[in-house]
C-alpha cells in the first residue's frame, strides 16, 4: 500500500514538474525558430543594401564615363539604385515582405566614411494585398515597370553632384525594415507579463557604403 502511494506521489510530482518546465521549453524552442527566421530576413536585407550601394558607386552622377562635369543621366541614378535594391528583396527565395520595408535611404559619406547628412529617402508605394500587390512607385529607367517605392519628395543628395574625384566621397544605402514575428513568440512573452517584443515585431536596419568610382582617365 505504501509502495503504491509513493509511486502515485512520484507520478504526481513529475506532472507538476513537467507543467512548470513546459513554458520554458516552449519559449526556448520558439526563440530559436524565430531567430532563424529573423537571421534569414536580415541576410536578404544586408545583400540588398550591398547591391544598391554597388550600383550607386558605379553610376556616380549618371555619366557614362564617370566624369564629374557630365550628369546627363543623373535623374535616373537613384531609381536604378532602388531597382537594384528591390530586385534583391523580391528575388526568389527572399523571405522579405517588401510592404514591410519602412524606407530605403540613399546617403552621402565623406572621405572618412562619415555620413554628411545629405540623403534621399524612398518610401513604400504599394497597394493591394498579397500576392496581388500593385506597384505605384517611380518608373524604372528605360522601362514601363513601376517600382514598389517612390521618392518622398524631400532630398538633399542630388545625383548630379556626385563625384569620385579627390577627396573621394562615398555613397551608402540603408534599409529600415519592420520584421513581424512568424511564430507566437511575442504572444508567449506577453502571456507571462513581458513587454519585450510584445507587439510581435522588431525594427531591423542595415546599411552599406562604398566609394564612388573615380573618373575615367
Amino acid at each position: 500500500m505504501k509502495r503504491w502511494l509513493r509511486s502515485r506521489s512520484r507520478r504526481g510530482q513529475s506532472i507538476v514538474e513537467f507543467t512548470l518546465i513546459l513554458p520554458v521549453i516552449m519559449f526556448l524552442m520558439l526563440g530559436m525558430i524565430e531567430m532563424g527566421y529573423a537571421i534569414n530576413h536580415n541576410t536578404s536585407i544586408v545583400t540588398a543594401t550591398r547591391e544598391g550601394a554597388r550600383v550607386g558607386s558605379e553610376l556616380v552622377n549618371g555619366s557614362s564615363v564617370r566624369h564629374c562635369g557630365d550628369s546627363t543621366h543623373a535623374a535616373d541614378v537613384d531609381a536604378n539604385i532602388i531597382a537594384a535594391t528591390e530586385g534583391v528583396l523580391r528575388s526568389p527565395g527572399s523571405p522579405v515582405a517588401v510592404t514591410q520595408v519602412t524606407s530605403i535611404v540613399i546617403f552621402e559619406v565623406d572621405e572618412h566614411g562619415t555620413r554628411t547628412g545629405n540623403q534621399n529617402t524612398w518610401i513604400s508605394a504599394v497597394t493591394g494585398t498579397a500576392p496581388n500587390y500593385i506597384a505605384n512607385g517611380d518608373v524604372i529607367p528605360g522601362t514601363t515597370t513601376k517600382l514598389f517605392f517612390k521618392a518622398n519628395g524631400v532630398g538633399s543628395y542630388p545625383a548630379s553632384g556626385r563625384c569620385g574625384s579627390s577627396p573621394a566621397h562615398g555613397i551608402g544605402v540603408q534599409i529600415i525594415y519592420t520584421y513581424k514575428f512568424i511564430t507566437p513568440l511575442g504572444s508567449v512573452i506577453s502571456a507571462f507579463g513581458g513587454s519585450l517584443f510584445g507587439n510581435g515585431q522588431i525594427t531591423m536596419s542595415d546599411q552599406t557604403t562604398m566609394a564612388l568610382e573615380p573618373p575615367a582617365p
